[in-house]
């Protein structure tokens, strides 16, 4: 939702009615994760994607029929790798694809969620997408952390329910379908729930401002993480040399991390990668970043000898080896990198990896589904 939200807005704004059908629910080998959005607007065009180009055009011609009659629609595309040719979904895999009528009327809360997210905001928007009594379907519930919902579903025990799960989600940075009895019975089945999360974008530090610093800036970039650049030497720490990164900071490492965790600003979805190789930065900030209990990744540069250095360093600083066992170093995978962009590839699939549950295999030389962590079909 969030990369069609721009032409979302400006047709509301028009006062204009949009078809936006967004996955909701994804299963084996999915091309777009839950959350991805297309468009279909008042002119006819088509903005944005919930297939990567397998199904779309089904999702067309459904979201005209929605905007022609008013009533959400929950449509599942694909059912078997034997048959997905003969369904449209090329891939394999199985999507839940729900079609809304988005307009002013419809969807009055629209810009106001717009307003926050562009802020940087957290909100959830939790929709009702299926439910045995129709008159719930479309539903919507918005969370934001502190505040008290405006409006409800209809039910304080499914608000109270909804809401909760949520703000869990919020805070882990995840889209997902909920599923509850019709009137939130969190062990009832006959209502399900999409809850957009839209949190922040994760952050990235990137420490030591060198040329792999500009590249893994890139990259970080790309993959939608909030990314800053560190380093106390301010002739090297400019913005235009990390035209990439949002923000640049002249400071000793060890002293922003520490400021940036008493402020709250380091969570578990935050990556850290330490380019120094210059154990006078490195080590300090080590020293700090390994006993943070939740940070998604902490990545070290240098050569072998460079680690074993930095290794003995931090015992005698006193890190234990459970805290040394997090440290990913020498950083990234192995992909025989040699230029700075290569180098930031390698650190990006560590970190995807990481975050996946990843093997870092070549998937022609594994076995079973291809994503981790993959829900059951319901």
């Amino acid at each position: 939702m969030r990369e069609v939200l721009p032409q979302l807005l400006e047709w509301w704004r028009a006062g204009e009615s949009v078809g936006v059908g967004t996955v909701v629910a994804t299963f084996r080998s999915a091309p777009r994760p839950p959350g991805a959005s297309m468009l279909v607007g008042p002119d006819g065009s088509a903005v944005g994607s919930v297939s990567g180009g397998c199904v779309e055009g089904a999702v067309y011609e459904l979201a005209e029929s929605v905007v022609a009659s008013g009533a959400p629609v929950l449509e599942r595309y694909g059912v078997s790798d034997d048959d997905a040719f003969a369904v449209g979904l090329t891939c394999g895999g199985i999507l839940d694809v729900y079609v809304e009528k988005v307009s002013r009327e419809t969807f009055p809360e629209l810009e106001e969620i717009a307003a926050d997210i562009d802020a940087g905001r957290p909100v959830a928007l939790a929709t009702v997408i299926e439910h045995p009594d129709p008159a719930w379907v479309g539903r919507r519930l918005v969370v934001r952390p502190d505040v008290a919902p405006t409006s409800g579903l209809g039910s304080p025990r499914a608000d109270d329910a909804i809401h909760d799960d949520a703000l869990g989600l919020l805070a882990a940075g995840h889209s997902a379908t909920l599923s509850y009895g019709p009137d939130g019975e969190r062990r009832g089945e006959g209502m399900r729930v999409f809850v957009w999360a839209f949190a922040p974008k994760p952050r990235m530090l990137v420490f030591g401002a060198i040329d792999f610093a500009a590249a893994v800036a890139r990259v970080g970039s790309f993959l939608g993480y909030h990314v800053t650049v560190c380093d106390a030497r301010p002739v090297f720490a400019t913005a235009s040399r990390f035209p990439e990164a949002d923000e640049v900071v002249v400071d000793w490492p060890h002293r922003y991390l520490a400021a940036e965790v008493e402020a709250g600003r380091v969570d578990r979805r935050t990556v850290l990668t330490v380019l120094t190789h210059d154990p006078k930065f490195d080590v300090p900030l080590l020293e700090v970043a390994l006993r943070l209990p939740d940070v998604a990744y902490v990545g070290a540069m240098g050569s072998r000898r460079t680690h074993e250095d930095r290794l003995a360093r931090l015992r005698e600083a006193g890190v234990g080896e459970h805290e040394l066992a997090r440290l990913r170093s020498p950083i990234g995978l192995d992909l025989g990198a040699r230029t700075p962009e290569e180098t930031a590839i390698s650190i990006a699939a560590e970190i995807i990896a990481g975050r996946w549950g990843g093997s870092g295999e070549p998937l022609g030389t594994t076995q079973g589904r291809i994503h981790a962590h993959e829900p059951e079909i319901v």
